[in-house]
């Protein structure tokens, strides 16, 4: 089989190509770039608990040590401090908050020393031809060259020329936000807090500034932005001098305490969704797919699911040919999500943004906007939250073993610590990425013992046998209590880390049903459970 072309060096198509290699696909990634990023100070993404946890998984670093992850978050109004919060591992992790080339420089050291993936430098890609069998490009450069792959995914950012290819058109509405952003070196009152300072109490000499976020960065560096009013005014030096000066000594009590000006810019946010982001072999993915970020959002997170979402349905059909349903499923599930996200964030702009009415007035309505923003900026409720995917067409239907735990179909699940097959403790998420299902058996009591003790007591070896019996690759996983699941529940999980189902038992028939679903095959109740089905139910009694 031919290698994937991923088009975009970007943190979305590094991440894709990552993932494909931990899944024993090979890519090719067309960086129209020298391969090397602009370091640039005021250009920070924040990550949240799920996809710093991908990066970090993909490329072994620990990203906390080139960022920040906040101490917490304060809300003010005026001179009024409206909201605090203290993350802490469990009830609340903290977001991370790190330098954009921090980050693609880590992803290009993992590459650096991966054997099934490459980097071409210095190719833009001019064009893209596909039949039933495969893909070319073709890429200008100092050597024109043609490029065959497996399958094509345009991760190659707002401007995308995989989209333009294609023709496939990207509505929505431009410059929803603009923010002046600068990056500094300064001593602010609050170490390591991050905050949103709404309608301060001071005036720039510049347009006004109704809205003022602050970042920590690594080496006493901050990242401020201040939400800029309607319109298309330039931001001048001046200006933006004026709104650090006077936002610092509006923090600092009065003066302006000393600051190195390190990076400027502008960003401006935009709304926008893909009509298709599929077409044959060719896949769309982060901002080639949809825009957004106002409200705090971040929108690279969502790319980042993008690349986790579509890694391993593309590592499928790769290894095992072609599976249509699952490779469709790509663009339901995360075209569904994204399109939520923008939805909840237009429904939001205009309470929170509309500049006063009589709605300004009403009891509460200042803390309920606080905490909408919150969301948006902590990766919380619908402005941030990872997406469920309870409508996607890999979700079983009614299996009649199924059991109640406390993440619901479709969702994310939780982090616990389990018993891998070789007997070491490791945490859940650690085993995702593989290519693998993961069937996870809730056993109290399998953490004080040696695996040894308990691998042939009990339902083990019939649900071992179930396992086998899957018909696709699977991995055996122990845990000793998951979060609203009774003992000798088993969780069937993506290798995404989103639940497919939970069953209460070892129910092979029910099981295969469900995994069969999950990559794409039929969806069948435990009735219409086929030949290979019942065998696995036989396999395991």
């Amino acid at each position: 089989m031919d290698p994937v072309i991923i088009v975009g060096a970007g943190p979305v198509g590094l991440t894709l190509a990552l993932a494909l290699a931990r899944q024993q696909v090979p890519s090719v990634v067309l960086d129209e770039g020298p391969g090397k990023d602009e370091h640039r100070l005021a250009r920070t993404v924040v990550l949240r608990e799920d996809t710093a946890a991908l990066l970090e998984r993909l490329t072994g670093a620990s990203l906390a040590d080139a960022g920040v992850r906040w101490s917490g978050w304060r809300s003010m109004r005026r001179k009024q401090v409206t909201q605090e919060i203290a993350f802490d591992d469990d009830a609340e992790p903290a977001p991370l908050h790190i330098a954009q080339h921090v980050l693609t420089g880590f992803l290009r050291a993992a590459l650096a020393g991966e054997r099934l993936a490459k980097i071409a430098v210095d190719s833009r890609l001019d064009t893209v031809e596909q039949e039933a069998g495969g893909v070319t490009a073709h890429t200008r450069g100092p050597q024109g060259t043609w490029w065959r792959g497996s399958y094509l995914i345009g991760c190659d950012g707002p401007r995308s020329t995989v989209r333009k290819l294609l023709d496939i058109r990207f509505p929505g509405r431009t410059a929803v936000e603009r923010h002046a952003v600068a990056a500094l070196r300064a001593e602010l009152p609050w170490d390591g807090e991050a905050l949103l300072h709404r309608t301060p109490p001071w005036r720039t000499s510049g347009p006004p500034a109704a809205e003022v976020t602050g970042r920590p960065l690594p080496d006493g560096v901050w990242r401020l932005d201040w939400l800029l009013p309607p319109g298309k005014d330039l931001v001048t030096p001046e200006a933006l001098v004026a709104y650090v000066r006077e936002t610092l000594a509006g923090w600092s009590g009065g003066s302006t305490p000393s600051y190195e000006l390190l990076d400027t810019g502008v960003h401006t946010v935009h709304h926008r969704l893909a009509r298709r982001w599929r077409v044959g072999r060719v896949f769309l993915a982060g901002d080639a797919a949809h825009l957004l970020g106002t409200l705090g959002a971040q929108g690279l997170d969502e790319g980042l699911r993008d690349a986790d979402n579509l890694a391993w349905k593309l590592a499928l059909a790769w290894h095992h040919g072609p599976h249509e349903a699952l490779l469709d499923s790509y663009q339901t599930e995360r075209r569904a999500v994204v399109a939520a996200r923008l939805r909840a964030a237009d429904q939001a702009l205009p309470l929170l943004r509309g500049g006063g009415g009589i709605r300004a007035y009403v009891p509460g309505a200042a803390r309920g906007h606080d905490a909408l923003l919150t969301d948006g900026h902590l990766g919380r409720g619908p402005l941030g939250a990872p997406g469920t995917y309870a409508g996607s067409p890999l979700a079983p239907r009614h299996l009649e073993a199924e059991a109640p735990v406390e993440t619901p179909p479709g969702a994310p699940v939780e982090d616990v610590r389990v018993t891998a097959e070789d007997g070491s403790f490791v945490r859940l998420r650690d085993r995702l990425g593989r290519g693998a299902l993961l069937v996870l058996l809730i056993a109290p009591g399998t953490g004080v013992w040696e695996r040894r003790h308990w691998v042939g007591a009990g339902i083990m070896p019939r649900l071992a046998a179930a396992v086998t019996a899957l018909p696709c690759p699977a991995e055996l996983l122990v845990a000793e209590s998951y979060p609203g699941a009774a003992a000798h529940t088993v969780l069937l999980i993506r290798p995404d880390g989103h639940l497919v189902t939970a069953l209460n038992g070892v129910r092979a028939a029910d099981l295969y049903a469900a995994a069969e679903a999950a990559v794409g095959g039929p969806a069948r109740t435990a009735e219409e459970t086929s030949a290979a089905g019942a065998t696995a139910g036989s396999a395991a009694t």
